[in-house]
């Protein structure tokens, strides 16, 4: 975006979507009950941003006829998308990078997602992901007794211990999203987007998962050096914690309000095409839970009622990009819709990568994504131009 932004001589404005950071509507008690969280969705954050963008333009001397281009990530990404769908008269075109769209519903299948996580580890070296696979039942056997507990929680260096099979359930749930978010991270060079970690992570995780069929003990003090690089790369962490998988603040509070109300991205895994516990897509457990914590209810089908789901050709100047490595490509758009709804993949690539800034270590792939992206923006500058001053 940066090098974007000096290349078009833009203005870039970061706006920060209501209950998230600072921007909470109803100060402490925003969070309290349903009633205070009525407003957080993302038809209401994309309504602030028309109302931003406008106030701005009225406000910023010169900028009142300039064309606006969305760029997002991720959830930003999404947001990018249907801003363009939902707001053609306020921005020209979007950058919707790394943006699962289609991760609603029964666009994709709900296994998807959980079989590129394993695609990563099993590339990145022999016995990767057969390790990670074994790993569970390991786990089950430990868990079973007192004595293995204490030995998972001395051998994990667990703030604190497992106590019981309920808190082994958890460990790995844990084990599960760092293994997700060590693919959205594996960026190739050095970057604490989650947290710390070095070029090419998963490579870096592998050379402890070589060997699958070790005894569960070694197999998970194996295990537990493949999750250190994640949490300890720098070697400044006296123990693990299982209540935290990223070091920044990323308003996990308003995501899990948003996912059991209009985020409701259906996953599953099978234990056979993935590494993972099989695991069904149970929306009613989905629902009882999201009842129990929020007191709503989940609304299945209302992102594709709302934007469009698949049936998107109408619209116009959205650039969907996404990596091979991403697991979240799996609910993207990967290819062209119309000559305006275009895709880049970026084989290369984890989670919104052509986003970051230029660097020496950067895969061709994304440096011709990120050339090309600024071309299509360019091409949307001379069409606003053209529309505004005909000839």
């Amino acid at each position: 975006m940066w090098n974007a932004a000096e290349e078009l001589d833009a203005i870039l404005i970061f706006a920060e979507h209501r209950y998230y950071g600072e921007s909470l509507p109803f100060g402490n008690k925003s969070f309290t009950d349903a009633k205070h969280l009525n407003y957080l969705s993302s038809e209401q954050a994309l309504a602030d941003f028309a109302v931003l963008i406008q106030h701005l333009k009225s406000t910023i001397p010169g900028t009142q006829d300039t064309p606006v281009i969305a760029i997002g990530g991720s959830y930003g990404g999404m947001l990018a998308a249907w801003f363009r769908m939902k707001y053609p008269h306020i921005v020209i075109g979007a950058l919707a990078a790394s943006a699962p769209i289609w991760q609603f519903d029964d666009l994709v299948p709900c296994g998807t997602f959980y079989s590129i996580v394993t695609q990563d580890f099993k590339n990145s070296g022999d016995g990767c992901s057969e390790s990670i696979r074994n790993s569970w039942a390991a786990i089950d056997r430990l868990s079973s007794s007192e004595q293995g507990l204490r030995w998972l929680s001395c051998a994990f260096h667990l703030c604190s211990p497992l106590k019981t099979v309920v808190d082994a359930a958890i460990f790995k749930a844990w084990l599960s999203e760092t293994w997700v978010n060590l693919a959205m991270a594996n960026y190739p060079y050095k970057a604490d987007f989650l947290q710390p970690l070095p070029a090419w992570p998963i490579q870096a995780v592998c050379r402890y998962l070589k060997n699958a069929k070790l005894p569960d003990k070694h197999l998970l003090q194996n295990i537990f050096q493949a999750v250190n690089i994640y949490y300890n790369y720098t070697g400044g962490v006296s123990c693990l914690n299982m209540t935290q998988t990223a070091t920044k603040s990323l308003g996990i509070q308003g995501w899990y309000y948003q996912a059991c109300t209009e985020m409701v991205m259906p996953m599953c895994s099978d234990g056979i095409n993935d590494m993972f516990e099989p695991q069904k897509w149970d929306f009613h457990a989905y629902s009882e839970e999201c009842f129990k914590v929020w007191g709503v209810r989940p609304r299945p089908s209302w992102i594709p009622t709302l934007y469009g789901g698949k049936n998107i050709s109408t619209h116009s100047n959205i650039i969907f990009s996404n990596g091979g490595l991403d697991p979240w490509s799996g609910g993207g758009v990967t290819q062209n819709i119309t000559s305006s709804l275009i895709t880049i993949t970026i084989p290369e690539g984890a989670h919104h990568l052509d986003l970051r800034s230029n660097t020496p270590y950067d895969p061709a792939s994304v440096l011709q994504a990120r050339l090309l992206e600024v071309r299509y923006m360019r091409l949307w500058l001379q069409q606003a131009r053209l529309a505004r001053h005909p000839k």
